[in-house]
């Protein structure tokens, strides 16, 4: 896995202009259902960041592709639960990890939309919320939301570590790496537990405003 990486990472410094498709892409196989399992994206757009802080990479469209791929990926695996329904658990190789998904599936039950945000922060359920959200008919424009929404936060999250150690301020303050990514998880928690606060009061309003509505899955949800 580290030689896939290094490789990786020499591959986008000494070919520029498709530094921004080659994360899009990997981005896209990390937040697909399943496949996401076996991409080493994050570890991949940490190295990255180091090479756009260096000034050896444009960030823009690195971000953009970035952003658009862990969008699309979230969206394909949305619509794959959507079409395939409950008896997608049943086949491989989700039916290897019914503990794992049953976790996802309640997760997904008691937050809803704050569940297909904080998903994406979360590396052991990121690659089966979107499935999930699926399976249940989760609405697509809530859903949709939440996906660009955690995309455009996530993205810079997984550069700023590398970014802030190879740029001028991590010179001057001699900031350590280390410290810079728990700045980064300290961000996405805050961000995480204000959504999850969002979410829980959007489901006390629903149900003052009457009955039969949650939250985490619509009326026509299918049954599992």
């Amino acid at each position: 896995m580290g030689d896939l990486i290094e490789q990786a990472g020499r591959f986008v410094a000494s070919h520029g202009f498709w530094a921004g498709p080659v994360v899009g892409l990997l981005c896209l196989g990390e937040s697909l259902a399943i496949i996401g399992l076996f991409v080493p994206a994050t570890a991949v757009m940490l190295a990255i960041g180091g090479l756009i802080g260096a000034d050896a990479l444009d960030a823009w469209p690195i971000f953009f592709w970035a952003v658009v791929g862990s969008i699309a990926g979230d969206w394909i695996s949305y619509l794959f639960g959507s079409r395939i329904g409950p008896k997608v658990y049943r086949r491989w190789p989700l039916n290897r990890h019914r503990p794992a998904v049953a976790r996802t599936r309640l997760f997904f039950r008691k937050y809803g939309f704050a569940a297909v945000f904080m998903g994406r922060f979360l590396g052991p359920i990121r690659a089966t919320v979107p499935l999930v959200a699926g399976v249940l008919t989760m609405p697509k424009r809530p859903f949709q939301i939440a996906n660009v929404a955690s995309a455009v936060l996530w993205v810079p999250l997984m550069f700023a570590p590398g970014y802030l150690a190879a740029g001028p301020l991590g010179e001057m303050l001699s900031i350590n790496e280390g410290h810079l990514v728990l700045f980064g998880f300290g961000i996405a928690i805050v961000a995480m537990a204000a959504t999850l606060l969002a979410s829980r009061r959007m489901g006390r309003r629903r149900r003052q405003s009457g009955p039969g509505t949650t939250p985490s899955a619509p009326p026509n949800a299918k049954s599992l």
